[in-house]
């Protein structure tokens, strides 16, 4: 057994994966995991790591993420079988001095690659490291049911998206106060994606990907994990709701600015309008 398996962030990591597997959010090899390591996280494991391998193209460049490891689902793995076996089904990557590169430091021990999804991570976890002064660590995609399932119904834009969800439940505009992006259907896995996707995440930590699933990014795996049960939750309120026959009354402009001011939340005025 690998001493990087008793590391705490390792651990939570393994659980986060469980989670959203006992969800049915990762069918198959559906979705993928990343979280940007500590310095003193890699410290402690760094005799349990492997340099021998070469350095291979990330498919982008992201220059502040020089040097910096990631824990990172496989492509092609199946999240079930992550805590029964992570070095087969987990990486430690980590980036070369130009942040155009990476290495297999530990894991993936009967081959493979990083998720296919790599380059896209990487982008945005340049974005949330910029923008959060280096707090953001934790990036999270899945495929949630009732989500996807608005991404057929409601009209394609943020605005519209965000206030559906803030007026199913009141914790909605606390827990996620920017509100969500939302990005029309584009195919995943390569560098484009990951760039539109970062224009996104600069205002929001949470990005629907139009008939496809959530992307979202957080301090830490409670939190990332929070913020996609939380939209998944509000997505299946109101498909009910518009089972039903739709809203007879809901939760108004002047509520949230009411719950705004008792919360110490700043609501963007653009969905409040």
């Amino acid at each position: 057994m690998s001493y990087v398996l008793d590391a705490e962030f390792v651990k939570g990591f393994i659980r986060m994966a469980s989670d959203g597997d006992s969800l049915g959010w990762h069918e198959r090899n559906g979705g993928n995991l990343s979280y940007r390591i500590k310095p003193d996280e890699i410290e402690d494991i760094k005799n349990s790591l492997d340099y021998t391998r070469p350095f291979v193209p990330c498919g982008t460049t992201a220059g502040n993420l020089a040097g910096e490891y990631f824990l990172i689902t496989g492509s092609g793995k199946y999240f079930k079988n992550i805590a029964l076996n992570p070095e087969e089904n987990l990486a430690i990557i980590q980036i070369d001095e130009t942040g155009s590169r990476y290495r297999t430091v530990w894991g993936l021990v009967k081959g493979g690659v990083p998720t296919s999804e790599l380059p896209t991570h990487l982008i945005n976890h340049s974005v949330k490291k910029r923008i959060s002064s280096g707090r953001i660590r934790v990036i999270y995609h899945c495929h949630p049911g009732n989500t996807i399932a608005l991404t057929f119904v409601l009209p394609l834009d943020s605005k519209t998206f965000t206030r559906e969800l803030w007026e199913t439940a009141t914790e909605c505009p606390v827990v996620f106060p920017n509100g969500v992006g939302v990005l029309k259907w584009m195919v995943p896995g390569g560098e484009q994606i990951g760039i539109e996707t970062g224009k996104l995440i600069e205002k929001h930590d949470i990005v629907v990907w139009a008939h496809h699933g959530i992307f979202c990014a957080g301090e830490d795996f409670d939190q990332t994990f929070g913020l996609a049960v939380t939209v998944e939750k509000a997505a299946e309120i109101l498909v009910k709701v518009l089972s039903m026959g739709g809203k007879r009354q809901k939760i108004t402009t002047e509520n949230f600015k009411d719950l705004a001011k008792a919360f110490k939340l700043t609501l963007p005025n653009g969905f409040l309008e």
